[in-house]
């Protein structure tokens, strides 16, 4: 008998080991032991965006940064105290194509979203496994790059996915309030952009019922510079476009657009096309035609005066006032300031303040954006004069380099990700932190508490 107890004795302790070492494998899971977060539930948020998911790996702004991404992935759908995974938009890129190719060659939409998905398999995999397991919501929201892409074609790459698009049919920009919480707003950013936000009405001539923004132009442009590089001396020249009348608001906006592209296409980008050979390839978003880089650019006509072939109607307050409705805007911004702030990326991240924090009706006092590439925390104080976040999540995609031989160590750059916590479990005193996923390892970036 007493060797029977022994026996018994021995298979339970072996049994509580095995469950302790078990336990102490979940913990090891960095999502599970924040130290800020009591961990014993499913309370915690995770928000990611522009991870440019592209359609050829070929070309593709994000390569050497999938494994992490994937492993990254894999991290969130195993932790037991995340409850939701919210992709800020940009997930999948329609944009970021070289000017030659055809988006979708003979195919559709759907089809360039099923070649995506091949081409990124592994990330879809975790994403479609979290969506399977049903402990972690999963949400989309749409960004820039993937405006254009239909909630049905979203739904064949993510199955089941949460989608947050703005009603009415303005599904090509979406705000998202996490549940319980309507004091949190998460949306792309790409709303306030002169370059990126939805253009209705823009070419109707060329394009009838188009939404395209300028900015698509400028994305094939930008890809097209790094598939088939060249030098800045050997770039082809932007040619001078003069103000002739600095008296008339639309043709000083013009200019400054102007001024943007130049800027840009001599210190960012560079290209050695002629100018005036049509190589923009489109099919894409009721565009049919091919464009020279000529039809983008402004330039001066006969009588002096700045104009363009594509978007010339764009650059009146009204229009632009208009065009921000049509976004949703609630707070309208000024046309010069817009388009400057395009590139000047402050202009985006002050939205939060303006759009938000500073609007009277708004409860909203934790604002994410994706979009400007750059992670950041910044306290704000609303119009009650209670404090305030602004986070924006950074971004997945690789460094860009012409030098196909530059040794660059991608595993330190970018792969950045926000973490919002209740404290101790008091839901609405959060944590808000954000990180980079630097070789593998959870890198708090900065971290800020916000009470509700």
């Amino acid at each position: 008998m007493k060797k029977i107890n022994f026996l018994l004795l021995v298979a339970l302790t072996f049994t509580l080991a095995s469950c302790n070492s078990d336990d102490k494998e979940l913990s090891n899971n960095p999502f599970d032991s924040i130290s800020e977060s009591s961990n014993n539930e499913r309370d915690k948020i995770v928000v990611i965006s522009d991870l440019h998911l592209g359609n050829d790996l070929a070309y593709s702004e994000n390569v050497k940064h999938l494994e992490r991404l994937e492993q990254f992935l894999n991290e969130v759908r195993s932790s037991s105290t995340v409850k939701e995974l919210i992709l800020g938009g940009d997930i999948l890129d329609e944009w970021y194509i070289p000017t030659r190719t055809d988006t979708y060659g003979s195919g559709s939409q759907a089809d360039f979203v099923r070649k995506s998905v091949a081409a990124n398999q592994g990330v879809f995999n975790v994403l479609n496994g979290i969506i399977k397991d049903g402990k972690i919501k999963l949400t989309y929201i749409p960004g820039n790059h993937d405006m254009g892409i239909s909630a049905e074609n979203i739904n064949i790459a993510m199955p089941g996915v949460n989608q947050a698009r703005d009603p009415e049919g303005k599904s090509a920009v979406g705000t998202y309030n996490p549940d319980g919480y309507e004091q949190i707003a998460i949306e792309h950013g790409h709303r306030y952009d002169f370059f990126s936000a939805i253009t209705p009405n823009a070419n109707e001539s060329e394009a009838p019922g188009a939404i395209l923004p300028p900015g698509y132009f400028f994305a094939r442009i930008a890809a097209n510079s790094f598939t088939d590089p060249t030098t800045i001396e050997a770039a082809t020249k932007v040619p001078d476009v003069t103000l002739n009348n600095e008296s008339d608001p639309e043709q000083k906006s013009k200019s400054i657009y102007y001024t943007l592209w130049k800027k840009v296409m001599t210190k960012v980008i560079y290209v050695k096309d002629n100018f005036n050979e049509p190589i923009i390839k489109t099919n894409i978003g009721n565009y049919t035609k091919t464009y020279a880089i000529n039809d983008i650019l402004p330039k001066n006509v006969t009588d002096g005066s700045i104009q363009m072939n594509l978007y010339n109607g764009l650059f009146t307050q009204a229009n632009w006032d208009a065009r921000q409705k049509y976004n949703n805007v609630k707070a309208m911004t000024a046309i010069n300031e817009a388009i400057v702030g395009s590139l000047e990326t402050e202009f985006i991240d002050k939205q939060a303040d303006v759009q938000y924090f500073q609007n009277s009706k708004s409860k909203v006092r934790l604002v994410v954006f994706g979009h400007t590439h750059l992670p950041k925390i910044q306290s704000y104080t609303n119009s009650d004069g209670d404090p305030c976040l602004y986070v924006n999540s950074g971004t997945w995609e690789d460094q860009k380099t012409r030098d196909k031989n530059a040794a660059i160590d991608q595993d330190v750059i970018n792969m950045n990700f926000v973490v919002i916590a209740p404290v101790k479990s008091n839901k609405q005193n959060l944590q808000v932190a954000l990180y980079k996923y630097n070789r593998g390892e959870h890198l708090l970036v900065d971290s800020k508490k916000i009470n509700l």
